[in-house]
């Protein structure tokens, strides 16, 4: 099967400004999300369809090796030469070209000294990387496992590690002794994560250098926009339509939340944009057994399409309000 286009998802054009993806999103979210469609496996699978497409193309980076590769952005990096950087924290700043005698100075400062003719090494601990990986706002609260992609290294099969074929720098590993391949992880996402939080993979960094031991792999979390809830801290605030006849005589609304939907009383005469604070039904503050409050701010919806009968009662309060009758 063919992959979808993930402009064509979000009903964008491929030039559309970051402010357009965002909206196109926030409403297809808003539209297809599983709370607003109880027991919809179509509405379901649309809204995890939206949520990776917007994955990719809202991040510049992403979306420009998609807009190269396709449903292959993916691997864009990997065995593309000294063009591409092996690793994120390594990129190389400069793109002109260079020849065979760089490699060597390179590979040491990148790897420790794998370069071509080095054949006796002190074992060191290898370099610490850094990876971005974005997670939902409900990843982010219930804590989740996460199959994630990123790059290994492992000794070159060419030179068998050496870097070099009679004398000279291999041709496949450029001197270094090593190459790179894809890998897959499991990570956990602990709860309570938000944007610039640190997930800490012990030993999945570069491979040091005379065997020494591994540095460690750093997930840099960015969460994902959310179509209900704004996150500010460890709180959540969010909007909550209120029919006007409960707005005015009291009632009971059903707030959605991260663990479900939650009743909440109204009082009578609730003012339009009135804020309720839901103890307890905010984020998990990371390291804490505590979470942060919801604060509902109502949004009273006035009745459409009135019957003659309720034109009549409103009518009869108008007048009454008018007249100040209304005391007695």
């Amino acid at each position: 099967m063919a992959a979808k286009d993930y402009y064509e998802v979000l009903g964008v054009s491929r030039n559309a400004s970051d402010k357009e993806i965002k909206q196109a999103y926030r409403r297809l979210a808003r539209k297809y999300h599983p709370d607003v469609n109880p027991g919809d496996p179509s509405a379901e699978a649309k809204f995890k369809e939206i949520n990776a497409a917007y994955e990719v193309i809202s991040d510049p980076e992403k979306r420009r090796k998609y807009n190269q590769f396709g449903d292959k952005w993916q691997y864009a990096d990997q065995f593309a030469g000294w063009q591409g950087a092996p690793f994120g924290d390594f990129a190389r700043k400069d793109t002109s070209t260079f020849d065979m005698g760089d490699l060597g100075g390179i590979f040491d400062g990148l790897f420790g000294g794998f370069g071509a003719g080095r054949t006796s090494r002190r074992p060191r601990r290898g370099r610490d990387i850094e990876q971005p990986i974005e997670v939902t706002l409900e990843e982010a609260y219930h804590s989740s496992n996460r199959t994630i992609e990123t790059q290994a290294q492992s000794p070159c099969h060419v030179c068998n590690g050496k870097g070099a074929l009679r004398n000279a720098p291999c041709y496949s590993c450029g001197g270094s002794g090593m190459v790179l391949h894809p890998q897959r992880l499991e990570v956990k996402i602990p709860p309570g994560v938000k944007d610039g939080s640190r997930i800490r993979m012990a030993g999945k960094g570069v491979p040091g250098p005379g065997g020494g031991s591994s540095g460690d792999l750093y997930l840099v979390v960015a969460v994902k926009p959310h179509p209900i809830f704004q996150r500010k801290g460890s709180d959540l605030h969010e909007e909550v339509p209120l029919p006007l006849v409960d707005a005015v005589l009291g009632g009971e609304v059903n707030v959605p939340t991260l663990r479900g939907k939650v009743a909440l009383k109204i009082p009578p005469e609730t003012q339009n944009g009135r804020v309720f604070r839901l103890a307890g039904q905010g984020m998990p503050r990371m390291g804490d057994t505590k979470k942060g409050d919801l604060f509902a701010k109502v949004k009273v919806v006035l009745p459409e399409k009135l019957t003659k009968r309720e034109r009549e009662l409103f009518q009869q309060l108008k007048e009454l309000r008018l007249h100040g009758d209304s005391k007695s």
